[in-house]
């Protein structure tokens, strides 16, 4: 008979929703790939470091640099940021970061999913991100849980009482676990989180399905403001090709209940005024794409007109902290925004 490893959610952790108070944030610094050519690295560079010294003014801050390049980094990063030196391929935390899970008793764990790529992308390379999870999980010690799902930290979103988003483009998509069924990513994913309840959207935002997209991830599309509340993006311009997918997407959530059997409060958060790139493909400026650290809402801001209106929606429902907007449109160039290079480490 094997021995049955048991898995965090039968002992007891959970992830913490994001408003739950941190003991840090982790971020990876931008270094040379095929995402940030020679150009390109410097801006990028600065696009995360203003992130990163937004932060840290409410919370420690860890960033992980390329092996090398701590000097470099230097130059752009506050010194109240920790800087720790791994090999790195590429900068978005939020994916091949760790989750982290709490037990209430002060115990803190890690879900440590196997990262290939966003999919196994041609123009992606993971021979180091694959393994920086578990960097981060020993450097804080937690207690590491290795999942055989293929998923990212920007495919999950939880409201800290048992329900998780999921994407079926994401969770189940080519490259990923596409010869898994429904039942069995809930079951991994629930094992793991500590949750019970997955709600499902078929698709993400165009523009994540394009070159550097991650086929939909739900942190760019949907997110929890409180338990029973649910921020959602809208692209209310018809020109978008948008404009109906995040109408479905706001009609599906609505008609859905929490693993509480609530049923979901809908937040509608409009898109910036922008529409297409230069090129004509079309943006997927989101500000659902925020970070809750503690005492702050850092959103993402595009020197649009809508930038207010969101930041009065997030105040609204987060009297408590300062809303912080932070110019994403350099992060949003290479693929994200700020929710996607940043990953809490939560307070056990």
């Amino acid at each position: 008979m094997t021995h049955h490893q048991q898995t965090p959610a039968e002992l007891g952790f959970t992830m913490p929703a994001e408003w739950q108070p941190h003991d840090r944030t982790w971020m990876a610094f931008p270094t040379r790939n095929e995402t940030f050519d020679e150009g390109e690295l410097h801006a990028a560079r600065q696009a995360w470091a203003a992130v990163a010294n937004t932060v840290v003014r409410f919370e420690p801050v860890t960033m992980v640099v390329n092996s090398g390049e701590e000097y470099d980094a230097q130059r752009y990063l506050s010194t109240e940021v920790l800087i720790v030196e791994r090999p790195l391929d590429d900068a978005w935390m939020r994916d091949i970061g760790p989750t982290f899970l709490t037990n209430g008793k002060g115990g803190l764990a890690a879900a440590d999913w196997v990262f290939n790529g966003w999919g196994a992308q041609e123009w992606a390379s993971w021979e180091y991100d694959q393994d920086i999870a578990e960097e981060v999980a020993n450097l804080t010690g937690a207690q590491r849980f290795a999942s055989r799902l293929i998923n990212e930290g920007g495919g999950i979103h939880v409201d800290g009482e048992g329900t998780v988003l999921l994407t079926e483009t994401v969770q189940l998509g080519e490259g990923r676990n596409s010869d898994w069924t429904k039942e069995q990513v809930e079951a991994e994913i629930h094992a793991h989180l500590g949750t019970t309840k997955a709600i499902w959207v078929p698709r993400g935002l165009t523009r994540d399905y394009q070159r550097f997209g991650t086929r939909g991830h739900i942190d760019i599309v949907a997110a929890f403001l409180r338990p029973g509340v649910v921020a959602v993006h809208i692209q209310p311009d018809p020109a978008h090709p948008d404009h109906e997918p995040t109408r479905q997407i706001a009609d599906l959530l609505r008609a859905s209940t929490d693993a509480r059997g609530r049923q979901l409060d809908v937040v509608e958060l409009h898109a910036p005024t922008v529409l297409f790139e230069e090129d004509g493909s079309p943006v997927d400026y989101s500000y659902i794409n925020h970070y809750l650290c503690n005492g702050a809402v850092v959103l993402c801001a595009f020197d649009d007109e809508r930038d207010q209106r969101a930041a009065a929606v997030f105040a609204e429902y987060f009297p408590d902290r300062e809303v912080v907007l932070v110019d994403a449109r350099e992060i949003f160039a290479n693929g994200g925004g700020i929710h996607c290079i940043t990953q809490q480490q939560p307070r056990p």
